[in-house]
């Protein structure tokens, strides 16, 4: 499955004629970014349409979708579930966020940190039972979790699946099995979104997936948790361990794979990242490593933001989407 989207990716940016940065930078240069955008956006709603439909066609009455840090994960289950809606379904959505255990419960790594990659660090038992109920035509009340007191707490939030409604669950963790074990697996649809693909830098050197969303995740951190990009560093070797750990394994479970990658999208990137990584401070083991950012990010002509929609898996990590989240 992730050898078939690379080969349409191989054939979109021939047709594109976008298969390097150079190419990119010409288009920049020559003032085509804009219909890039247009083209690049298009594409997207096409393929959250077709995994609308290929739900549609499965008869399954819930769509769990995983996939690893800064893949895009939240703006795809908000327009996939436009999309479902479009199909005359009624759609409703629980996110995995919701059901970790409280910190005192939470499982640690070897060096006393808690593991919030680990899939042991969500409340299992819980979930299922929720799943079930819902399945059963039940209300059930689903948990909030509190981010800065470390705890799930419930707040009179309900929910209900009538005959028409369908259920997107969404987190890192939704494609192992072990997560809905006692769910009928004909109730399931996997969906796995990752930027999996990029243009390359020239025809023999790729640019490797995890810098990517290493480049989201820095302007993310920064536009909502206030972090700085020396931080985003210090913790990418975790939350890439938890990826190879608790995702990876999972992801040729998927009925359907979304490459989230965006033909134009380290052009935007670069016109924030490249200012965060420039405070990295040099006497850290992390400057070595933005310095190999920057140097990278230096090939790609900037492309100014203003044409990108506010439906953009962009917008996740720049701000300014129509989606909340």
């Amino acid at each position: 499955k992730l050898f078939t989207v690379f080969r349409e990716h191989q054939h979109l940016v021939e047709l594109l004629h976008v298969p390097t940065i150079s190419d990119l930078n010409e288009i920049v240069r020559n003032k085509g970014e804009r219909h890039l955008i247009n083209l690049s956006e298009a594409l997207h709603e096409k393929k959250y349409a077709e995994v609308a439909e290929a739900f549609a066609q499965s008869g399954a009455r819930m769509i769990l979708l995983a996939g690893p840090s800064s893949s895009g994960k939240t703006t795809s289950c908000r327009r996939i579930s436009v999309q479902l809606g479009v199909l005359g379904y009624d759609v409703k959505q629980i996110s995995l966020d919701d059901y970790f255990l409280p910190r005192a419960r939470t499982p640690k790594l070897p060096n006393g940190e808690f593991d919030f990659e680990n899939i042991e660090a969500l409340d299992i038992p819980l979930l299922n039972e929720h799943l079930n109920a819902l399945f059963n035509g039940e209300e059930v009340e689903l948990p909030t979790f509190d981010f800065i007191k470390g705890d799930p707490f419930f707040d009179g939030r309900k929910m209900r699946l009538d005959p028409e409604s369908v259920l997107v669950v969404e987190g890192i963790h939704a494609l192992n099995p072990r997560l809905t074990e006692q769910i009928d697996e004909r109730l399931k649809f996997r969906v796995y979104v990752s930027a999996l693909t990029q243009i390359g830098i020239d025809r023999q050197n790729i640019i490797h997936s995890g810098d990517n969303r290493l480049i989201r995740r820095i302007v993310r951190d920064n536009n909502y948790r206030g972090w700085d990009a020396f931080e985003t560093l210090h913790r990418w070797s975790e939350v890439q361990r938890g990826e190879y750990t608790h995702i990876y394994p999972y992801q040729e479970n998927a009925d359907y794979m979304f490459n989230s990658a965006l033909l134009y999208e380290l052009g935007v990137l670069r016109v924030f990242a490249e200012p965060l990584l420039k405070h990295v401070p040099e006497d850290t083991v992390e400057f070595a490593e933005a310095q190999r950012l920057l140097n990278f990010l230096e090939l790609i002509e900037p492309i100014d933001p203003k044409f990108i929609p506010p439906t953009s898996i962009m917008r996740e990590f720049l701000g300014g989407s129509s989606f909340e989240y």
